[in-house]
């Protein structure tokens, strides 16, 4: 109450200044308007009054325009909002400064939110399904002699990954035996590794077998070696599209290399088509036993220090902030070390920061996942797994996270040197290590839109839509940069606000939109017998609105429709992917920002 008083005092005072100061301008501005007519007046005299009538009615009317502007003009409404504003403080019991600016202070706790923050309350009315339909000819009926497709795939482990599961269905549509495909060994990553020292060739082979033809070489012709021909399409290519640039060429030829392939693949496709990327990307593609046998080790080690744990991917490497161009607020410094990185891509426009962020294309740094995770209710007492690459400034960087979650592990930690020795010079290996704990985490964040990011997403939802939490940066860079001006409580609540439709819930996004991988709801069904809550909420309110219509209409209402899941109805809208790597040409930096 005293401090409350004292402030009332200082207000006031402020005020009564404030009012003195304007009474003087307004006796100084009189006396300047009278000294004015006078002067007129007496030039006007010399003159023996020549044009008298008229300078003495500009004057008189100058005259009267500054007093009633001394008059009428309002008070300054600073001060009001001002004692507003910490009387508000005030009464939250925040600290108040000298400046009174108030002090966000984050607790330690992540509070009491009425919710399970590890699972999702709807996931049991949805389950993945991917069997595909009767009328889904089989690989012995529809596979033509001599038509065989390549593939080499292009970027970084996930990117690859989504590379191979479109090639085997190009590989349907043209009616042809698909070669393993051939991963990216000359990208920015430099990893040596073939397709059978990541993944188990033999049971992504007979797990196909069914729908199409797989060989792990190409054979020879008439004893010599077939001679492909290469060539690359469009991005987003649909059915019709291989079958007018790729099918007459294959037909020629009988041997086709598609390059760089990646996204090459239209999201439009008919639900058989997606069902079949579905089995491939959660079925047939597995790592390779000595891979699964460490991250499995890995997961068990989490498992040990806490029952239910948090996975962060964090990409965060000075390389791709330099080539966003995105700013964190470090100054010079910063500018000056991410500005020579820059430099590397000459063909790059001046970046503008803050258009970038603005957009949501800046990834949250390591202090502002933490930030909105606390706003989330995760406490300091929840243990984290990071997934990541080289960090911008290292230690310094990731000290706010590590100290609102001291629970800090990777797969550095938590395993021995000897046992990643046989992985550690191989970047896919490594990354197949971090998709494994990420996949079986109870809660998986990202603080980025990439591969990586959109492929666990998706496979999360088919697998019982386990909690995946995106950051909705276009909304949250605004907070982060204004949350010194308001209390906790304020700042958690409009984080919680933002994140609807950003923790991986059933039909958060709709129907066609986004990328296919990142939400496969062709391949996710609704079960049987079970009403979702918006469901009930939409029952109650038609039989409301029906109160007054014939009971055998109400009955009609009620029945349920009997669809077959296997066949919804699917409309993809092609749009560019959202990186922005995809806007410029830059082929030899692509591979590093593609994870």
């Amino acid at each position: 109450m005293l401090m409350l008083k004292n402030l009332k005092q200082l207000i006031f005072s402020v005020e009564m200044k404030k009012k003195k100061r304007e009474r003087n301008n307004n006796i100084i501005l009189l006396q300047a308007s009278y000294e004015l007519f006078i002067g007129l007046n007496v030039i006007l005299w010399r003159k023996r009054h020549r044009l008298f009538s008229l300078i003495s009615a500009v004057s008189g009317c100058l005259l009267l325009l500054l007093f009633a502007f001394s008059v009428f003009t309002p008070p300054p409404t600073a001060t009001e909002h001002f004692l507003s504003h910490h009387l508000s403080a005030v009464k939250k019991t925040e600290v108040v400064e000298s400046n009174f600016d108030m002090v966000f202070q984050v607790p330690a706790s992540g509070g009491t939110l009425g919710r399970d923050l590890w699972s999702s309350s709807q996931s049991k009315f949805y389950y993945g399904c991917s069997n595909a339909s009767k009328s889904f000819q089989s690989a012995d009926m529809k596979t033509h002699p001599n038509r065989y497709l390549m593939i080499a795939t292009s970027g970084g482990l996930n990117q690859q990954r989504t590379g191979i599961i479109d090639a085997v269905v190009v590989a349907y549509i043209l009616n042809a035996t698909l070669v393993i495909p051939k991963l990216d060994q000359h990208s920015y990553w430099k990893d040596t590794s073939g397709f059978a020292e990541i993944f188990n060739v033999d049971w992504f082979i007979s797990s196909l077998s069914r729908d199409v033809e797989i060989i792990k070489e190409l054979p020879r012709n008439e004893g010599k070696a077939w001679i492909p021909r290469s060539m690359r399409v469009p991005r987003k290519c649909n059915s019709k599209c291989y079958q007018i640039r790729v099918l007459p060429v294959l037909n020629k030829k009988h041997a086709v290399e598609l390059t760089k392939f990646d996204y090459r693949l239209s999201n439009r496709l008919e639900t058989d088509l997606q069902k079949l990327r579905c089995r491939v990307n959660y079925q047939a593609l597995r790592f390779t036993d000595s891979i699964l046998e460490l991250g499995k080790i890995l997961v068990e080690r989490m498992r040990m220090k806490a029952k239910q744990f948090i996975a962060l991917h964090l990409r965060f490497e000075p390389d791709m902030l330099a080539f966003s161009g995105c700013y964190y607020g470090g100054g010079e410094k910063e500018r000056g070390e991410l500005g020579a990185l820059r430099k590397r891509w000459k063909t790059l426009h001046v970046s503008n920061p803050e258009k970038v962020r603005r957009h949501g294309r800046c990834p949250l740094t390591p202090e502002e996942v933490g930030l909105m995770l606390r706003a989330l209710g995760f406490g300091s007492d929840v243990h984290i797994y990071v997934a990541s690459g080289e960090v911008y400034r290292g230690e310094e960087t990731l000290a706010p996270l590590k100290a609102l979650f001291p629970n800090f592990h990777s797969k550095e930690t938590i395993a021995t040197k000897e046992e990643l020795a046989p992985f550690s010079s191989f970047s896919g290996r490594m990354a197949a290590l971090d998709y494994i704990v990420c996949d079986e985490s109870d809660v998986f964040v990202t603080n980025n839109n990439g591969n990586m990011a959109r492929i666990l997403a998706g496979r999360r939802r088919y697998f019982g839509h386990k909690p995946t939490i995106r950051p909705n940066a276009k909304k949250l860079y605004k907070l982060f940069l204004d949350r010194n001006n308001m209390t906790w409580d304020e700042f958690a609540s409009k984080v919680r606000t933002y994140q609807i439709g950003f923790m991986g819930e059933p039909k958060e996004v709709k129907t066609g939109k986004g990328e296919f991988h990142e939400n496969p709801d062709s391949c996710i069904c609704q079960a049987n017998g079970l009403k979702t809550p918006q469901e009930d909420d939409e029952s109650s309110k038609e039989r409301k609105e029906g109160a007054g219509v014939s009971d055998e209409q109400q009955q009609q209402q009620q029945q349920p429709l009997e669809e077959d899941p296997d066949w919804t109805d699917i409309f993809y809208l092609d749009k560019e992917l959202p990186d922005v790597i995809t806007k410029q040409e830059h082929p030899e930096v692509e591979g590093f920002f593609s994870d």
